[in-house]
């Protein structure tokens, strides 16, 4: 065999064999994570002191130094006035563990670069203060008493330091350069040794604040290196993917391709239909705020709070619950009312939360369902919040029928009766143990049921120029696909998917599973449509670059730019807001012409924050407008290869500000615009 295959292929098997090694160290340090599904979050540093107030505005939280524009002399003034002389941390732990919380991440940094804990490398931190406690350790102390996990937040991000760039918008900006921010990067990996070594084993490592990637700053290369870095102090630790730069915006998960840690991090809001196979823990607030509030008395009700922990189990992923104490160190008590009042519903329920996967069922439109196999036996917990009328729960495309069935709260496990009806199974619900919030029920198999969903139908495309391929996916043991092409509902008399198809013409796929000649299955659909390309430009006298417009003003919403009168005007290479005046209440319009090399469809992307859209000619392709954190948002558009006019436009109200333009095809994978493909006319 010639040498450089030999070498070739033992490479891949040793690839192969890396990757299975990692997998398998994986799952045994998700172990008790994925156990636990309920967690406390909590935000607390000198931000609690304002109490979200500042010049009469109060809407402020823990990014109030940012939004408010507060110089780093006047922020600094806090630094004395935090002292938390009611904090006990053993009380914080005993309730966040008699609410079923297994594990408490609190911010041992955040973006102000304020720490709660005892270094060396700083003295920014609570020893500064007149409390001259180690908040850190102390909590660190209670949560091994108590046998709860503790985690750290750390933020990547720090508005304090002077290595760290860039500086907030209205900050003085100093000369961007690597060597700063390599400076910057060495000081917070002592701050994490720190971390490690003296409050560990720390069981998660919770990253924030790297989306303000440059060509000096945070990047891909930046966030691998630090999760090797931390990993190579702690190998059992867990981190977040927000160590790495590709997460998409508040949903959380990052794009398929890039680095992504261990989980993934969804922020105020649960994933619709979970994310199968992927590690995902949603953080979410009690109230509108992170840091403590005075004035937000938007609280989100108990029995809210418990659906939403049960919404988020039955989906595979966690519950990061946040509170931010008071700068006298105290839980509100509008959060401590509600950590008990779930706190008595875990007491009694428990058990249909820890240790559970994700629902069988794609949709219950009476509640929810959690699922767990203990010692062969796999019991379902149906997760009752509204009762049918008739007191029967229908189990739609449940193919087996469980040995038993009774309430998670009986302790004598009365047999609750059942019947079959064709692939449906219904329960007959006494009113006598029912809870107002959430009732379960668990019914137990001698092995994992079999549910009739609808199949998957995935397709490489679904708008393309030439072809689409369309596969049919299902996770049935005992059934068959079968499918037509015109958008009616499959019959016995339908061809059966075996293959992959290619589409040459629009179709709409329609898919159902079978079993011996009878569809068990709702009916899954798929539009596909074949579409001409968009016809290039010869546009004359082109030079490298975009042109920019600067606005000023206050909106929700993006405004009619045209309407509005320009602060200025000039070009830069791509989209970027380094021309702005001001950290907020700014908007741009990018206008150029975009060079792709091939008929195709592309796929055009903004991560934005706050609103932002993209045009190629007349065509919206991506509307990501509104008021947000950042986010991103997709559209299609097929283009014949040369020169298409394209324009972004944005604007920023308060908070954080970042515009990115993405784009990807069948042969370019997902990535930034280039500069060398975008262009303006010379006059």
């Amino acid at each position: 065999m010639n040498p450089t295959i030999r070498f070739a292929k033992l490479f891949v098997i040793l690839a192969l064999i890396s990757q299975t090694l990692f997998a398998v160290q994986q799952d045994d340090r998700m172990q008790w994570w994925r156990e636990a599904r309920f967690g406390l979050f909590i935000h607390w540093g000198l931000y609690a002191v304002p109490a979200g107030e500042w010049n009469g505005k109060t809407d402020y939280g823990e990014w109030i130094r940012s939004q408010a524009e507060i110089p780093l002399e006047e922020y600094d003034k806090l630094v004395p006035q935090f002292n938390p002389v009611q904090f006990n941390a053993e009380e914080w732990v005993r309730m966040a563990k008699a609410a079923g919380m297994k594990y408490i991440v609190i911010t041992s940094k955040h973006h102000d670069g304020f720490c709660l804990f005892d270094l060396k490398v700083t003295d920014y931190d609570v020893m500064s203060t007149p409390f001259k406690r180690d908040i850190i350790k102390e909590l660190s102390d209670a949560c091994k008493k108590e046998g709860i996990a503790f985690c750290v937040y750390y933020s990547i991000m720090d508005w304090h330091h002077p290595d760290y760039l860039p500086r907030r918008g209205w900050e003085k900006q100093e000369e961007p350069s690597k060597e700063k921010f390599d400076q910057y990067v060495a000081y917070m990996k002592r701050q994490l040794k720190e971390l490690i070594e003296n409050y560990g084993p720390l069981g998660v490592l919770w990253f924030d604040g790297e989306w303000e990637q440059t060509e000096y700053g945070w990047s891909a290369e930046r966030g691998i290196d630090l999760y090797n870095y931390v990993r190579s102090l702690q190998p059992s630790i867990i981190v977040n993917n927000r160590v790495g730069v590709g997460r998409s915006g508040m949903q959380g998960f990052t794009r398929e391709g890039e680095f992504g840690g261990d989980f993934g991090t969804p922020e105020q809001e649960v994933p619709a239909m979970g994310l199968p196979g992927v590690d995902w823990e949603s953080c979410m607030t009690m109230n509108r705020h992170w840091g403590y509030n005075k004035h937000d008395d938007d609280w989100k009700s108990g029995p809210e709070l418990i659906r939403t922990l049960t919404d988020i189990a039955s989906k595979g992923g966690n519950y990061l619950l946040n509170i931010g104490p008071t700068a006298e160190g105290t839980f509100p008590p509008e959060s401590i009312e509600r950590l008990r009042s779930i706190g008595q519903w875990m007491e009694k329920n428990s058990e249909s939360i820890y240790g559970t996967s994700a629902s069988p069922f794609p949709l219950l439109p009476w509640g929810r369902c959690t699922q767990k196999t203990v010692n062969g036996t796999t019991l379902l917990y149906l997760h009752v919040f509204d009762w049918p009328g008739d007191g029967k729960l229908l189990l739609s495309g449940l193919l087996d029928d469980p040995v038993k069935a009774y309430f998670l709260t009986d302790a004598s496990r009365s047999v609750l009766s059942f019947e079959r009806q064709g692939v449906n199974l219904s329960l007959h619900i006494v009113a006598q143990q029912r809870d107002p919030v959430n009732t379960v029920i668990v019914l137990e198999f001698p092995r994992a049921p079999e549910v009739a969903i609808a199949p998957r139908i995935v397709s490489s495309d679904t708008v393309f120029i030439d072809y689409a391929d369309v596969e049919f996916k299902t996770d049935s043991r005992t059934t068959e696909i079968r499918y037509t092409l015109d958008g009616s509902d499959p019959s016995a008399q339908s061809p059966i998917a075996n293959a992959k198809l290619r589409l040459t013409n629009s179709a709409t796929v329609s898919a159902a599973l079978f079993r011996n000649g009878t569809p068990v299955s709702p009916v899954a659909r798929l539009a596909v449509r074949k579409v001409a390309t968009l016809p290039a430009k010869n546009p004359t006298q082109l030079v490298s670059g975009v042109r920019y417009t600067y606005y000023e003003g206050d909106w929700d919403w993006l405004p009619d730019f045209s309407a509005l009168s320009a602060v200025k005007k000039g070009t830069q290479k791509n989209f970027d807001l380094a021309p702005r005046n001001s950290g907020d209440n700014f908007g741009f319009v990018f206008d150029g012409y975009l060079r792709v090399l091939e008929d195709a469809v592309y796929t055009f992307y903004t991560q934005s924050d706050d609103g932002s859209q993209l045009f190629i000619g007349d065509s919206l392709v991506v509307d990501n407008d509104g008021l947000h954190s950042i986010q991103e948002r997709a559209g299609v558009i097929a283009l014949a290869a040369g020169v298409h006019p394209i324009r972004v436009t944005f604007f920023e109200k308060t908070g954080g500000e970042a515009i990115k333009a993405l784009y990807s095809s069948r042969s370019i994978q997902l990535q930034a615009i280039p500069d060398s493909i975008l262009f303006h006319r010379s006059k």
